[in-house]
């Protein structure tokens, strides 16, 4: 795949992640989308291969930072905030064992 082609989908993944992971907050959207434009548009004229490869390994990085650790917090009330974590953010949880056994074998 061309170099072009990369970060045309790079572009389109990273506004994929941010719909995704600000569903529903209009401002946060917004803001993103407006980050993520203006980064693109100041490298526009970047024409070292290694310097691309660099910023498309950075804009992978920043997409995986905000699909694993981003958690969308609502104001309930003057001191409580409602948090909506998407499924791929939660993990599965072990009960806790008050009576654990040594396995034998």
């Amino acid at each position: 795949m061309d170099t072009r082609a990369k970060v045309l989908q790079l572009f389109k993944s990273l506004h994929r992640t941010r719909q995704d992971v600000f569903r529903g907050d209009n401002q946060a959207l917004e803001a993103a989308r407006l980050k993520i434009n203006s980064e693109f548009r100041s490298h526009l004229t970047e024409s070292s291969t290694e310097q691309i490869t660099k910023l498309l390994k950075l804009g992978s990085d920043v997409e995986v930072i905000l699909q694993k650790t981003v958690i969308q917090g609502v104001h309930t009330n003057h001191n409580t905030i409602l948090l909506r974590p998407r499924e791929d953010v939660l993990l599965n949880n072990v009960p806790f064992n008050d009576n654990p056994t040594k396995k034998t074998t």
